[in-house]
């Protein structure tokens, strides 16, 4: 009971350490139709200032997991929480040129690098049965960009610009001293050895990782597409304020972080599979019917949040299917590249749709691209794992032999 209890109490903690650190991660998209028409900024210009933190807190992700391996989540939590306070200050203190704000936007990347930290910390502390529950509810902390949609415009418009980023910095701070004073690793955790490149390295030339990096691109890639670049995109599209679009991007995040547990769960219960592939065919067909750019009431809210829905599924799947295929002490090392994948996944997009529109005023073949993109992972989710018959553990013979 007591042991109980303490997951619990990890699971709580590792959680809000996500939040806060994605809370921190998404500031700036809320914020880019006003800082594109303070600065005059074109469409491609806007696309990239919400798309370049997503850079540092993808590829950032690849050591932070390999550290964690090392370190621990004890050390690792508190130290990315407190890293990413500079960036953080920076935007919100000196953020008033086009420059500066790509250069504070990058480094607030650090933020999303909490995600590498606390998949291989949740995993080691439950048992393989509920480990794709557990690191779902984990996941749920990609929820600190829907705190940051629906708390940003409205802090800035109230306090002035520097509000929401001292706040958040304040809680940052907070989360550093508790982490480190109340998060414990697993009994009986061992530190990996070695370089961390040396095994990052090794980790990327496994199949298995390759393979799962292609279906958490699209599937947690999607979501941090739509999370930065919906409210430009409700605004282009739709020609809705930059409030209303900030409210309606934070309801597609709820339901995405309310799905990915779900996605976890369904995994543990089912196979994860089964649950991708279905996951993956669904956001096929919204995104072909987002693309039509039919009206936004109901055609384009059902799309939306069906979209949100099945990425949020797929999100939490993904990593049940990790914990099944990799062997625990490698599980750091796998999500820092998985969770990089992920991250770049919702790079790409951002440019592209700023591209296009800027070309045509329109998004439609964006949302096609996605369609297509998306049915093509559902065909190769099923061809590369199977039929969702592996086995339940995440034994190394596993990993090279089925997902192989």
């Amino acid at each position: 009971m007591a042991e109980e209890s303490q997951r619990t109490r990890m699971l709580v903690l590792a959680t809000a350490g996500f939040l806060i650190c994605f809370w921190a991660w998404a500031l700036i998209s809320p914020l880019a139709p006003a800082y594109a028409k303070e600065l005059g900024l074109s469409a491609v210009q806007q696309s990239l200032l919400v798309a370049v933190p997503v850079v540092v807190g993808s590829l950032g992700r690849i050591p932070v997991g390999a550290l964690t391996d090392r370190l621990g989540a004890r050390t690792m939590f508190p130290a990315v929480a407190a890293l990413t306070i500079v960036p953080v200050l920076f935007v919100g203190l000196a953020g008033t040129s086009y420059a500066a704000l790509l250069v504070g936007g990058f480094f607030l990347g650090i933020g999303g690098t909490a995600f590498a930290v606390g998949v291989p910390f949740v995993n080691a502390w439950f048992p393989p049965a509920r480990r794709g529950t557990a690191i779902g509810i984990f996941g749920a902390g990609m929820g600190g960009t829907a705190v940051s949609a629906f708390t940003t415009v409205a802090i800035a418009d109230t306090w002035g610009r520097a509000a929401p980023f001292v706040l958040v910095a304040v809680v940052l701070a907070v989360y550093a001293v508790v982490a480190r004073l109340l998060l414990r690793d697993a009994p009986g955790r061992v530190p990996a050895t070695g370089s961390f490149m040396a095994r990052a390295w090794t980790t990327f030339k496994r199949p298995v990782a390759l393979k799962l990096s292609l279906l958490y691109a699209i599937g947690f890639g999607g979501f941090v597409a739509f999370s930065v670049y919906l409210p430009t995109y409700l605004v282009n599209a739709f020609g809705l304020t930059r409030g209303d679009a900030a409210l309606r991007t934070a309801g597609f995040v709820v339901l995405a972080v309310a799905m990915r547990p779900v996605g976890g769960w369904i995994s543990d219960k089912w196979h994860p599979v089964p649950v991708l592939a279905v996951c993956f065919l669904g956001v096929a067909a919204l995104a072909g019917l987002a693309s039509l750019e039919l009206a936004l009431i109901p055609v384009g809210t059902v799309a939306f949040l069906g979209l949100a829905a099945f990425l949020g599924g797929a999100s939490g799947a993904v990593f049940a299917l990790v914990s099944r295929l990799v062997e625990p002490p490698q599980v750091g090392a796998v999500t820092g590249i998985v969770g990089a994948a992920g991250g770049l996944g919702g790079f790409i997009p951002p440019l592209v749709m700023g591209v296009i529109y800027s070309r045509s005023h329109d998004y439609s073949l964006g949302l096609a691209l996605l369609a297509l993109v998306s049915l093509g992972t559902a065909v190769f989710t099923w061809r590369a794992f199977g039929t969702g018959r592996a086995r339940h553990t995440g034994a190394a013979a596993t990993a090279g032999g089925t997902a192989s």
